[in-house]
């Protein structure tokens, strides 16, 4: 697989991650271990060295099973953590205060088994604790070595030039994707502008944009979907539409929907790396194979235009979880 620059950082990663949530939390009964750390194994062996965990999937256990999955090449992979929840709980709201910040980045690397998080990310922009301070305590652990490189996640223009003042950052992570296309009018070009890579993540929809999901299908009663308004059982009726426009430009590439969606992602900035994610060796093979998947200049045009025709029905979030993005 080939690399990519996460912007002007420096931080050299392959063209698509893996995104380790779903093994642990959010879609259900998390995957057992064995065949959790068979997969990440099997996404290295295919060419992928970005992995994206966080302290709250679980909580914790995210961290403990990359960690011991990727023990055995540590120093040939990037691994990205986040801070900024209270006890590593997104229900209890955000918490980045220097000091926790700082007793995160410990235990994540005691979890991580490693000697330094190579990414760091707020997970979400902390109202209460000025970002100039946030940058700051990212800073200190960059200067000592225990971290390499900073980062956000659904964080707001202002919030991403007032922290990249104080410690570059080098990563924005926030959901982007053919059905979530919000972050172009104002993120993208600030991103350029300040020379930030971006993390695309649920870059295939939350599963939707697989073809795989539809009016009928049921979800775990765990399953993070059942509280999304995009996926309720009207909603997964009327989005078929976009499945529909994919399913067509995928059979005349020979590829499918889903290699199509990430293929995309993939053209629309040479800074960009999604961070699809998986619990099935199948997938991920599928996934790795969109990254040669290659569309034309035509093929592009014929995408944005097919896309331009549909309306996709549904807020991505429901309003008390909205309320913590683009701040």
């Amino acid at each position: 697989m080939k690399k990519r620059l996460l912007g002007k950082s420096g931080l050299e990663v392959s063209e698509l991650g893996l995104g380790c949530m779903g093994l642990s939390f959010g879609y259900g009964p998390a995957t057992e271990k064995p065949a959790a750390i068979r997969l990440i194994r099997t996404a290295f062996e295919r060419g992928v060295t970005f992995f994206d965990t966080a302290e709250a999937y679980g909580p914790f256990t995210n961290e403990d099973l990359l960690g011991e999955a990727l023990a055995p090449f540590r120093h040939e992979v990037v691994i990205a953590t986040k801070f900024g929840f209270r006890d590593a709980i997104p229900g209890n709201g955000q918490d980045s205060r220097p000091e926790r910040i700082r007793e995160v980045a410990e235990a994540a690397l005691k979890r991580l088994r490693t000697d330094r998080i190579d990414l760091f990310y707020q997970h979400r922009v902390d109202t209460a604790v000025p970002i100039e301070d946030v940058a700051g305590a990212v800073k200190d652990l960059i200067q000592q070595g225990k971290v390499k490189h900073f980062g956000m996640s659904e964080a707001g223009a202002g919030s991403i030039r007032r922290a990249h003042a104080v410690q570059p950052v080098t990563a924005l992570q926030s959901e982007y994707s053919m059905w979530w296309r919000e972050p172009e009018a104002e993120i993208l070009p600030l991103l350029e502008e300040l020379g930030i890579g971006f993390v695309p993540f649920s870059p295939l929809g939350k599963g939707f944009l697989t073809g795989a999901i539809d009016a009928d299908t049921s979800f775990d009663k765990n399953d993070f979907r059942n509280i999304v308004p995009r996926f309720s059982q009207q909603n997964r009726t009327d989005n078929q539409q976009i499945v529909r426009v994919m399913s067509r430009l995928a059979a005349m590439k020979a590829a499918t929907p889903a290699q199509i969606a990430l293929a995309w992602l993939l053209a629309q900035k040479p800074w960009i790396v999604p961070i699809p994610g998986t619990t099935k060796v199948h997938r991920l093979e599928e996934n790795v194979g969109a990254a040669v998947v290659e569309l034309s200049v035509d093929d592009l045009r014929e995408i944005e235009s097919a896309l331009g025709a549909v309306t996709v029905q549904g807020d991505r979030y429901p309003p008390q979880l909205q309320a913590r993005v683009g701040r």
